[in-house]
C-alpha cells in the first residue's frame, strides 16, 4: 500500500492539492506489502503508480511529496522512502537503502527552500541488518533533519523489534562530528501494539504512530485494561450494563455497554466502527499518558 492520503487527492484534483487541515504527520512509504499494490516501477526519479480511477500512470517524487505535505499543512513531514519486505536479498536491500538515502536528501533540500514552520524527520532504514542500520544512522544524522524516525522492516515480531531498538537506540544518544543526536526527537513508524509500545518507550522512543487501534476497531477488537475484547464472541451478548472498560472515560464507555456493542457488530451497523474507534483511541491516549507520568516520576 502507499500510506499517503494525498495520492487520492492528486487523483481527484488532477494534481491541484487543496490546503486543508487533518493529519498532521505525512507518511510516504513505497511498499509492496500485504494488502496493497506495489508501484508499477521504482526508479531513481521516484515511484510510478497506476491510477485506480482510470489506469493512467503517475509519478511521485521526493520533491512532489514534500510539496503535497506542505500544501495540507503537515506539522511533521516524512520523506518519500522505500519499504522493502522482511525477507529480501541483501544486495537488493543495500540498493534500496542507498536509493532511499538519496530520496531523503532530495526531500530535505526541497523542504529547506520554504520551511513554513514545519519540521522534517529522516527515516532510518536497513531492516535487521546492523551494518546497514549503522550506515543509515551515520548518514542521516549528519544532515539537518529535525528528528529521527525509525522505519524500514522492523522484524517479524515484537521480540525482534525490541532487540533492534536495544542495539540501535544508544547510537541516537551519541554526539558525533559535532552533532548531538540526543537533542532531537525519536519517532517509531507504524508500531502501536501495547507490548511494543511499552518496550519502545523504555528504550528511548519519544513518539509512535500506527493504524493499529483503528484497524482493530474495524475488525471487532476492543482494547481494555483486562486485555483485548473480541466483541463478536457470544459471551458479550448478555453483558448488560458493563462498559468495554470500566476505567475508561470515553463517550462510548459512558453511554454503551458490551451487549449493545456486540449487537452493533453482529448487525454490521457502521456506527460500531465509530464507537469502537473512539474507545480504542481513548485507550491508547490513556496508555501514553501513563507512560509520560512514569517518565516524569523517573520510573522509566
Amino acid at each position: 500500500s502507499l500510506a499517503y492520503g494525498s495520492v487520492h487527492e492528486e487523483l481527484s484534483t488532477g494534481g491541484e492539492l487543496k490546503k486543508r487541515g487533518g493529519d498532521k504527520k505525512g507518511s510516504l512509504h513505497v511498499t509492496g506489502g500485504k494488502g496493497g499494490k506495489p508501484p508499477v516501477k521504482v526508479t531513481e526519479e521516484g515511484a510510478i503508480f497506476r491510477s485506480y480511477r482510470d489506469g493512467k500512470s503517475f509519478l511521485l517524487t521526493p520533491e512532489s511529496t514534500v510539496q503535497a505535505q506542505k500544501s495540507f499543512g503537515a506539522d511533521i513531514i516524512i520523506p518519500l522512502d522505500e519499504l522493502p519486505p522482511y525477507h529480501i536479498d541483501r544486495n537488493v536491500l543495500i540498493n534500496s537503502v542507498e536509493r532511499t538515502h538519496r530520496w531523503e536528501a532530495r526531500s530535505l533540500k526541497e523542504h529547506l527552500k520554504d520551511v513554513k514552520e514545519q519540521a522534517m524527520y529522516c527515516v532510518i532504514h536497513g531492516g535487521l541488518d546492523r551494518e546497514l542500520r549503522k550506515k543509515s544512522v551515520d548518514y542521516l544524522t549528519s544532515l539537518p533533519f529535525d528528528g529521527y524516525a525509525i522505519g524500514g522492516s522492523l522484524g517479524k515480531n515484537s521480540k525482534e523489534l525490541l532487540e533492534l531498538l536495544e542495539w540501535m537506540m544508544p547510537m541516537l544518544n551519541e554526539e558525533k562530528d559535532g552533532v548531538n543526536r540526543r537533542n532531537k526527537p525519536r519517532h517509531l513508524l507504524g508500531i502501536a501494539d501495547e507490548p511494543s509500545i511499552l518496550g519502545a518507550v523504555t528504550r528511548g522512543i519519544d513518539t509512535l504512530d500506527s493504524c493499529y487501534p483503528t484497524r482493530l476497531s474495524r475488525h471487532g477488537t476492543l482494547l481494555s485494561r483486562e486485555g483485548k475484547i473480541h466483541i463478536k464472541s457470544g459471551k458479550y451478548s448478555r453483558q448488560y450494563g458493563i462498559p468495554i472498560d470500566p476505567e475508561c472515560a470515553c463517550s462510548t464507555c459512558q453511554q454503551y455497554d458490551r451487549s449493545y456493542m456486540w449487537h452493533l457488530f453482529k448487525a454490521k451497523e457502521p456506527v460500531f466502527m465509530t464507537l469502537a474507534t473512539i474507545h480504542n483511541l481513548q485507550y491508547m491516549n490513556d496508555l501514553m499518558a501513563q507512560q509520560r507520568q512514569l517518565i516524569l516520576e523517573n520510573k522509566i
